[in-house]
Order: C-alpha cells, then sequence, then structure tokens
C-alpha cells in the first residue's frame, strides 16, 4: 500500500536485509512503544539525519552492527501517521546481528512467508510483505 506522505508528525526507516532469501527481523524488546511486536529493524529520522544516516545509526543502536542502505524500496504511512522509508540494506556477510536488550528482544531471520504468519508482526511490516508478494516491491 504504497502512499504518497501526507502532512505527518515523524518520519521513520526501515532497513530491509536479506540473507540467503531470509529477511531480518528483530522482535522489540518490553521496554519500547510497542513492546515484543516483530518488525523489520529502524527507527525515528532526527532533526538533520537523512534517512540514510538514520538508518546506519538505528541499526547499529539496536543490532551493533554497520549496514549500508542501498536503495529506498517503498514508502507508506502507518495509521498512527508516521510515514516510513523502507530501504534494501547491506550487512557484510561475516557481520552477526547482536540485540541491544534495551531495544531489541531477540534477533531472527525468516522467509517472507515465515515472516508473514507471525501473528505479532506490527501491521505496517505486513502490508510491505503483501506488497512484497504482489511484485509491487523488488529486492
Amino acid at each position: 500500500m504504497q502512499v504518497p506522505a501526507p502532512s505527518v508528525g515523524r518520519q521513520g526507516a526501515v532497513a530491509v536485509v536479506v540473507r540467503d532469501g531470509r529477511l531480518l527481523v528483530i522482535r522489540r524488546s518490553q521496554q519500547v512503544v510497542a513492546p515484543r511486536k516483530f518488525c523489520f529493524p529502524g527507527g525515528g529520522v532526527e532533526a538533520g539525519e537523512s534517512e540514510q544516516m538514520a538508518l546506519v545509526r538505528e541499526i547499529r543502536e539496536e543490532l551493533r552492527v554497520p549496514i549500508r542502505p542501498v536503495r529506498r524500496l517503498w514508502r507508506s504511512v502507518t495509521p498512527w501517521q508516521v510515514a516510513l522509508s523502507w530501504w534494501l540494506c547491506d550487512l557484510d556477510a561475516a557481520a552477526v546481528p547482536e540485540a541491544n536488550p534495551a531495544e531489541v528482544e531477540s534477533v531472527h531471520w525468516f522467509a517472507p512467508a515465515e515472516m508473514a504468519q507471525l501473528a505479532d508482526l506490527l501491521e505496517s511490516n505486513r502490508h510491505f510483505l503483501d506488497a512484497l508478494a504482489s511484485g509491487e516491491i523488488k529486492l
């Protein structure tokens, strides 16, 4: 459900990392918004930051690994009026994401179909997976 960005209060960037046909997914910690929900890693874009800068910062904070944003895949707006930019990102093959317990409970690699079956998946992530399955998004 790609939507042009209306007037929204907040902006976020989402990292889509693919390794061997699986997607990098986190389960949020108890201490953050939407506790224990599964989602792609990412977070808010701060004042003066580009989407790419926000992704690099957020992934380092959440998973303690460096990533490289490659290209924007999609844009959407959540029901809470957060404008999201979804970015395909490279993660070095030797890098092992490590959960920062203040933000992330656990780290997973799921095939898109497996991810879509998660009961505790954030709604915006389900919309992304639907667009991916329909061919609207190309990884």
